[in-house]
């Protein structure tokens, strides 16, 4: 029989820490300023929300110092980062508002920064923003998508508070349902 911890009265703490039994993918959502400024953060609060209309989301801490800019920014770019951008996440993860630095990146679609080298890119226009807690659930209607076409390129993982690999021997996991 599995030994199993259960509480009633849910701390923060061991909230996180079960929580962080979730793996996710990591993800830098970026945006700009209202002078033009681009701005980003890490994320692992990204989620698919509706295919029909194309919706994603994002949540924000409101104690964040990017949280007015990410609240009321019309348009906003999701970076879904390889394993080989595990530094790029660490630096979109510390705090302070400038983390582009001289960091090079393009303009997308929408007019928002885009990192080079991401494993996909999910551009959107703010559709509206929700209360939630001590975060902000920020949705975003998809107006243009663009991915990594080489297969072989993995996604920076995160799990019980480290980055970690996919096994590429479970890769093709699907095609034994097919």
């Amino acid at each position: 029989m599995r030994a199993e911890m259960v509480q009633t009265v849910v701390e923060p703490l061991v909230l996180r820490s079960v929580l962080g039994r979730f793996a996710t993918g990591v993800a830098v959502v970026t945006a700009q300023t209202m002078q033009g400024d681009p701005l980003g953060m890490t994320v692992n609060s990204f989620s698919s929300v509706s295919l029909e209309p194309p919706l994603v989301l994002f949540c924000v801490n409101r104690d964040s110092r990017l949280y007015p800019a990410f609240t009321n920014t019309a348009a906003f770019a999701v970076n879904i980062l390889t394993e080989a951008q595990q530094a790029l996440s660490r630096r979109f993860a510390r705090p302070g508002l400038d983390r582009f630095g001289t960091l090079p990146h393009a303009t997308g679609h929408s007019g928002v920064p885009v990192l080079p080298d991401s494993l996909a890119v999910v551009e959107c226009a703010t559709d509206s923003v929700a209360a939630a807690g001590d975060h902000a659930i920020v949705v975003g209607r998809v107006v243009a998508v663009s991915a990594e076409e080489e297969r072989t390129v993995q996604p920076l993982v995160f799990f019980d508070g480290a980055y970690c690999r996919l096994d590429a021997a479970y890769a093709n996991w699907w095609t034994a349902f097919s």
